[in-house]
């Protein structure tokens, strides 16, 4: 793992975005096409606005999503089809394809169809952040290391939704969802690459336990360290529990 620790945020997501196209512009030289997965939620605002700044040929990228609330109506404001809509579907030109994951719909169904797509597309980079349980996607701990399958659905706990409460997505605790389908810990790791966008204070514990505990579904995020080609984008926030500099990359 290449850990980069950058002194605020926004520096945070400039350059996760920047390594994010050349990875995406290097596949479609390789390949024709690069399959991308873009996940949500505040830790990907300032990587995301980097993104749709680059010159990418976005006709030859298909774009997979890492989770969505149960239930959840697409006009509600902490809906994930709504925030990719708004923040980077709306901003680029037409992507060649785009499968968002549809929560109001037969869950059951919707992670056949989505697994179906995205066995057919081998996935170059993958966008993920850590949540304050230290969950990767909605794989709330204890997190499921063993599933082949693409996308499950999940129960989500008391501090994962005390999380999307505090953040003000919902008005309270009881209105976050308690399920939701999410993509799962083995698809996200047959990603090529993985960019990791990890700001703020509230993720520094998060941050210590990805990198110090053992690798373990008690630590869901720790997984990541056994990927060959993740990087972990930190600011000096969620870095500063952390025996690392400003800048300093280890493997």
């Amino acid at each position: 793992m290449n850990i980069l620790i950058s002194k605020t945020s926004e520096e945070l997501g400039t350059i996760a975005g920047k390594e994010t196209a050349d990875i995406i512009r290097q596949a479609i030289a390789d390949r024709g096409q690069a399959n991308i997965i873009l996940g949500t939620g505040t830790s990907q605002f300032a990587t995301l606005e980097q993104l749709i700044r680059e010159d990418i040929d976005w006709s030859r990228v298909v774009m997979f999503h890492l989770d969505e609330y149960i239930g959840l109506p697409i006009s509600h404001p902490a809906s994930f089809r709504k925030y990719l809509q708004e923040r980077f579907l709306a901003k680029v030109s037409p992507l060649k394809a785009s499968y968002l994951i549809d929560g109001e719909i037969d869950p059951q169904e919707e992670i056949r169809h989505l697994g179906d797509f995205i066995r057919l597309h081998p996935i170059d980079v993958a966008l993920v952040g850590i949540g304050e349980n230290g969950h990767l996607a909605f794989n709330d701990p204890p997190a499921d290391f063993e599933t082949e399958e693409p996308y499950l659905i999940v129960d989500l706990d008391t501090a994962c939704r005390r999380q999307q409460f505090n953040e003000g997505w919902f008005p309270s605790l009881e209105d976050v969802p308690a399920q939701a389908i999410s993509m799962s810990v083995r698809q996200i790791m047959k990603s090529r690459h993985i960019i990791c966008s990890v700001p703020d204070a509230r993720k520094a514990q998060a941050t210590k336990d990805t990198l110090e505990q053992p690798i373990s579904p008690l630590f869901p995020a720790s997984i990541l360290r056994s990927h060959p080609a993740c990087s972990l984008y930190l600011d000096e926030s969620s870095a500063h529990l952390l025996a690392v500099e400003t800048g300093q990359k280890e493997g």
